[in-house]
């Protein structure tokens, strides 16, 4: 009798910690709803803005982060990937590669501003890259990459171990295995996981601050060399430096609402490719 009572209150007080999440989610996203919809328009989302800022729309801002975020994931995905698939399945288990895990989990928990400032003295200073797309985009990879292994190993971990012995008996080679017999099992956990190190970064301001983001480019970067609007910057600019707040508060709403759709949809691409690659492996 005492271990359902204690089992009906721990019950109670996650169901309370849920609701309460979800409330705070839907007053924060009513919030930013009720303020940022009014200015969401064809043309506030098409073209460049105007008069300071204080008019027009955020079209520059919206490239800039997909140019960015492309640039994060060349880099990023693969590299993290293939990472993730050495420390899980060649490497061996010993110090050194504790020591490893240990790094690339530390890195996961840095400051963005860190990052920042070291993509600005090893891509703009070493590098000379400048401030541009690829400098900020890279700074931001790096950022990624630790969410991106960790997370990868950790999908990769979740396949049993019989599916290789098994590949391995039939006369496989170790990448074959890898390739057959595991990594179609762990894809969906690690696309997840990648996927969420991308939205991080397209929401981050402070690496790409100080490595290639503007204050104001109406025009369109011509090239990966050239510097950029984005769109977590220029809501920053808009909340914080404009020298009038007030009257562009509702174009930070709507930037601020932008921004999060964008992360939405990027979550609902993979939420989209972990449903089919589940079927698939069903059928």
């Amino acid at each position: 009798m005492k271990k359902k009572i204690i089992e009906s209150i721990g019950f109670f007080s996650l169901r309370v910690c849920v609701y309460l999440v979800f409330a705070v989610l839907l007053l924060f996203l009513y919030d930013i709803g009720s303020k940022g919809g009014g200015v969401i328009r064809w043309e506030f989302l098409s073209e460049a803005p105007r008069k300071g800022m204080t008019e027009g729309g955020i079209f520059p801002a919206i490239m800039g982060t997909f140019l960015v975020t492309i640039v994060t994931a060349l880099l990023a995905v693969p590299m993290g990937m293939f990472a993730a698939i050495y420390l899980n399945e060649y490497a061996k288990q010993n110090k050194l590669t504790r020591l490893i895990r240990l790094s690339i989990r530390n890195l996961s928990g840095v400051p963005s501003i860190v990052y920042g400032l070291f993509g600005v003295i090893l891509f703009v200073n070493i590098m000379h890259l400048g401030t541009s797309i690829l400098s900020a985009g890279m700074t931001l990879g790096l950022m990624t990459l630790p969410w991106t292994i960790t997370a990868s190993e950790e999908a990769l971990k979740t396949v049993p171990n019989s599916y290789r012995e098994g590949a391995l008996a039939l006369g496989a080679t170790k990448w074959q295995a890898i390739r057959t017999n595991v990594l179609p099992y762990a894809m969906p956990g690690m696309l997840t996981g990648t996927v969420l190190g991308l939205a991080r970064a397209a929401g981050e301001t402070a690496p790409i601050m100080f490595t290639g983001a503007a204050f104001y480019l109406p025009m369109l970067p011509s090239s990966l060399s050239d510097q950029f609007m984005a769109l977590p910057y220029h809501l920053y600019v808009m909340a914080t430096q404009h020298h009038a707040i007030s009257q562009v508060r509702p174009i930070a709403y709507g930037t601020a609402l932008v921004l999060i759709a964008l992360i939405f949809f990027m979550n609902l691409i993979v939420v989209i490719i972990r449903y089919r690659m589940r079927r698939v492996k069903r059928e």
